[in-house]
């Protein structure tokens, strides 16, 4: 019997070691699975931070872009408006004797106008010579004319203006025959 005594008592700090690992291993794996679960909490945080900050940096684009478009339209829009006083001050100098005092007023007020529209973007034209474009030119006449070929600009009857290269006014122009 004392062997018999001898194997009980060996035996109970086996199962007690085991039982000591099995609890070991079951906080381990706990520990494992809050450490997957925060993993993957981290990695939905981190996705949804990289969605936002894309669609931040989209939406800055869209409005950088949306405001660069609007001012070019009101550059536009406000060139259009001036482009009848221009035209009135090109009569004014072509109506005026050359020695009158007030040319050169005129002719003043003329450059500051061109050269304020020039610095943001707006430039004339006038395709005299040129092969006639409906692109950007507004055809007011055709006839004949000596020595021009046929289907060129003969004559501009009015400047036209260019913003950023897209036609603002079309220049009005006598296209030879």
């Amino acid at each position: 019997m004392a062997d018999t005594e001898q194997a009980v008592e060996d035996q109970e700090p086996v199962e007690e070691t085991e039982a000591g690992e099995d609890a070991e291993a079951r906080e381990v794996a706990g520990d494992i699975d809050e450490l997957v679960a925060t993993s993957a909490q981290r990695d939905e945080y981190l996705a949804l931070a990289q969605r936002t900050q894309a669609d931040f940096e989209n939406y800055r684009k869209r409005v950088a872009r949306e405001s660069a478009q609007a001012q070019e339209r009101g550059v536009a829009r406000l060139a259009k408006e001036l482009l009848p006083a221009l035209d009135s001050l090109d009569r004014a100098m072509d109506a005026a004797a050359h020695d009158d005092p007030l040319l050169n007023g005129v002719r003043l007020v003329r450059s500051e106008l061109l050269a304020a529209l020039e610095r943001v973007g707006i430039e004339p034209y006038a395709p005299l010579g040129e092969p006639f474009d409906p692109n950007t030119q507004e055809a007011v006449a055709q006839q004949p004319v000596e020595g021009a070929r046929s289907g060129t600009v003969a004559e501009v009857y009015q400047t036209g203006y260019r913003h950023n290269g897209s036609v603002i006014r079309p220049a009005r122009v006598l296209v030879a025959e």
